[in-house]
């Protein structure tokens, strides 16, 4: 036995809803059309007698004599085909004068009644005949013609001809019954088709279901397969799919993240430590805890630049940092990057160049294009040898800005190209040395480029160096 709420769980079953829906619109279907077909019978039939009736008005003139007192009825008694027709025009007939007194009126015509003289004179006004619908008392319809009959002395009669449409409407009811008494058992056959065929197409789905429901978390490389049908069921696992593949990135991203952010912050934290234990238990002298205590502080001040990164680019990426634009002269920034990191390149035994036009201006922001070119100019000062050189470029047309930061030194492989700008991503040195950085500055770059409107594209190959092109709008760009 179905409680009411297991009742309510099915009515809110896709299925069960398409089925009623279907079935609805069924029934609709079938009683309009039951109805707009009797009523196509029924106007039908009422034609077909009223045809009859204006030939049987042609007929009447035939046999309607007039004489000095009124018109009566004349032919050949002696003719089976006369008096059979005579006969059958007048079951239901009558003639009443202009005034509405009553001359001559079949049994059947009195059972339905006399005409009163508002309908007579509307009669004999009429240009045409003029049509009646008439019940007896047990409720048969009647269908009258009303006509004038013009007398030679130019006295007008209005003559009824009637016919009872008892058999007709009888077909017609009979039809009514037949048709709607079928109903219920059509709209029971529809029913069942219509679920049969709700669960036939939802059949797909639900296996759809059944294999969305066993990827989890830790599946997240399984994939729901096409039917193959190209249908839209086809492209909703399609777009399944492609989320799946997004949420799969995304929980390899946060692993990954996870991974990353415990391992940058446990080896400065792990030096820590391990310095000042090594001061507590082994320190002889004040130069001996001074030196622990310099190496903790640098770790310390490692570990507080990967957490004041990590919190900006946190920032950055979830729209609280605001770009502050305005137009800057780019040439200017450029120009005091490289007078800012000429110490450190002519330390590392570089040569820095500088290729400008006299002037480039654009609607960037200042701190965060500075931000750009320091990450930019760092990395290419790190990863190049002595004697090699680092080259910052500007070109620019009305509409678009290019800055390079060109290097000579060890190149970046290809497969590692499509993650330099990923967080946290390093490429693996080619020997035992690793330069230390927290891997974050490219990331910084790419949400630069792209929150200013632009873009940044690598260039590199192993011992031959890194050229980055960042190519910026001139005009603001509200993203």
């Amino acid at each position: 036995m179905s409680t009411p709420g297991s009742w309510k769980q099915i009515t809110r079953r896709l299925g069960f809803r398409l089925t009623a829906g279907y079935v609805g619109f069924c029934v609709f279907l079938l009683v309009a059309t039951g109805v707009f077909f009797r009523s196509i019978l029924l106007q039908v039939q009422d034609k077909q007698v009223k045809e009859q009736l204006e030939d049987d008005w042609v007929t009447i003139q035939w046999f309607l004599n007039p004489t000095s007192t009124g018109v009566e009825w004349v032919y050949d008694y002696t003719n089976p085909q006369d008096s059979f027709l005579v006969e059958r025009l007048q079951r239901v007939y009558f003639m009443a004068d202009e005034d509405g007194n009553l001359v001559q009126a079949s049994p059947a015509y009195r059972v339905i009644g006399e005409e009163p003289l508002a309908v007579i004179r509307d009669a004999v006004r009429s240009k045409g005949p003029l049509w009646l619908t008439r019940h007896d008392f047990q409720g048969t319809r009647y269908i009258v013609r009303l006509g004038v009959y013009r007398h030679p002395s130019g006295k007008r009669f209005v003559v009824g001809l009637g016919r009872n449409m008892a058999l007709t409407d009888a077909l017609t009811n009979r039809f009514t019954w037949l048709y709607f008494s079928m109903l219920p058992a059509v709209v029971l056959v529809g029913w069942l088709f219509g679920w049969w065929l709700t669960r036939r197409g939802l059949h797909p789905l639900d296996d759809v279901v059944r294999a969305a429901d066993s990827i989890t978390g830790s599946n997240l490389s399984l994939r729901i397969p096409l039917r193959g049908a190209g249908d839209e069921l086809d492209r909703l696992i399609d777009r399944l799919n492609r989320m799946i593949e997004r949420l799969e990135n995304s929980f390899q991203q946060m692993r990954q993240f996870t991974a990353d952010v415990s391992h940058e912050l446990r080896t400065p934290i792990t030096g820590i430590r391990g310095q000042l234990e090594v001061a507590l238990m082994t320190a002889k002298n004040e130069e001996q805890l001074r030196e622990a205590i310099q190496v903790a502080l640098e770790e310390t001040e490692r570990l507080s630049d990967f957490i004041k990164a990590m919190l900006q680019l946190s920032q950055a990426e979830s729209g609280q940092l605001v770009l502050h634009k305005k137009p800057e002269d780019l040439c200017v920034i450029a120009a005091d990057a490289i007078d800012r990191y000429a110490p450190a390149a002519e330390e590392a035994g570089l040569t820095m160049e500088a290729d400008f036009p006299e002037q480039c201006i654009a609607e960037v922001d200042r701190v965060q294009i500075e931000r750009l070119l320091d990450n930019l100019i760092s990395n290419a000062i790190k990863y190049t040898p002595a004697g090699g050189r680092v080259r910052i470029a500007i070109w620019h047309n009305p509409h678009r800005v290019e800055l390079t930061v060109a290097d000579t030194g060890r190149g970046i492989p290809p497969e590692h190209q499509p993650h330099v700008f990923d967080r946290f991503y390093r490429v693996p040195s080619a020997d035992a040395t690793q330069i230390r950085g927290v891997g974050l500055g490219l990331s910084f770059v790419a949400w630069i480029a792209k929150a200013h409107g632009g873009r940044v594209d690598l260039k590199s190959a192993p011992g031959e160096g890194s050229e980055f092109r960042v190519t910026l709008p001139k005009k603001s760009i509200s993203l």
